[in-house]
């Protein structure tokens, strides 16, 4: 084991995309109230990035390798979804249980590894998840979630965990395409699964001002482009494993986020429980196996 003194880079831009999601409720929940559901959230942000960056890098050319593109194929389906349901999600239920639904990403995010990349957990791999996990849990657990039943709101928060995991095994596992084939890839499979909720749910062109659709477009640019780009990277950087605790930090962002722009109060439980998912973040940063 050794402090890792190399890869700082991949690690900072999971740390920045992990912030912006743990208080991506909050725009989202803005643009909402202004007449604009989260399906067409979602086909206006990420249709704006897509047609943005395509003016000025084209489509970049689907590699030669037919298995290539059969990932590329999962990969498009699974973080289309990912966004989409997650966005759906934080719009229709409690940010607490989304993010418990959601963050079981890691469990499923190790399973997906072990059988598609053959990633096997580390001694230091195995002690940072658990400590991370079971700072969520600490964080986010209450009495009355048992007695909850399980809604429309949790599924698409437990199902957009599962994509994501499927998202970034997937990413890994196509390391050696480049990281704009992945990300392009990416924006192109919100867009048509964003399409295809739109008619499904029947949902009407929103009636907003032009204020919420620039602040889409803007969510977009300056949001969901950079964090894709950072994710996309990051992920084909390290092992998922390690990646999966980083993005745990998500949680502690999501509940800082809800005191300061929502005055939720953060009680004892939820410092102790930040404070490990921060121990296992920290754990994963800068503990690593000599062969990592």
């Amino acid at each position: 084991m050794k402090v890792a003194a190399n890869g700082s880079l991949p690690v900072l831009a999971l740390l920045a995309a992990a912030s912006f999601w743990g208080a991506i409720w909050y725009p989202s929940r803005q643009l909402e109230a202004m007449n604009m559901a989260g399906v067409w959230q979602t086909l206006i942000s990420y249709g704006a990035v897509f047609v943005l960056v395509g003016l000025f890098k084209g489509l970049p050319r689907l590699p030669r390798i037919e298995a290539d593109r059969k990932y590329l194929l999962i990969l498009f389906f699974a973080a289309g979804w990912t966004n989409v349901a997650f966005v759906l999600a934080v719009l229709s239920n409690e940010v607490v249980r989304v993010m418990i639904f959601f963050y079981l990403s890691p469990l499923w995010t190790i399973l997906l590894g072990r059988c598609v990349l053959n990633e096997h957990l580390t001694g230091v791999s195995k002690v940072a998840l658990s400590v991370s996990l079971l700072g969520a849990v600490v964080m986010l657990w209450n009495e009355s979630m048992l007695s909850t039943p399980i809604g429309k709101g949790d599924a698409l928060a437990l199902s957009a965990g599962m994509a994501f995991a499927l998202t970034n095994v997937m990413t890994r596992r196509l390391q050696h395409c480049s990281t704009m084939l992945k990300t392009q890839t990416t924006w192109l499979g919100v867009v048509m699964i964003s399409m295809v909720m739109i008619i499904m749910l029947d949902e009407p062109m929103p009636d907003s001002s032009p204020i919420a659709w620039g602040g889409a477009i803007a969510l977009g640019v300056f949001g969901f482009l950079l964090t894709t780009l950072f994710v996309v990277y990051a992920v084909s950087q390290m092992p998922v494993q390690r990646s999966s605790v980083i993005m745990l930090l998500e949680v502690v962002v999501g509940a800082v986020s809800a005191w300061w722009l929502a005055n939720e109060q953060i009680d004892l439980q939820e410092w102790v429980g930040g404070a490990l998912v921060l121990g296992g973040g920290l754990i994963a940063v800068f503990f690593q196996p000599e062969s990592e």
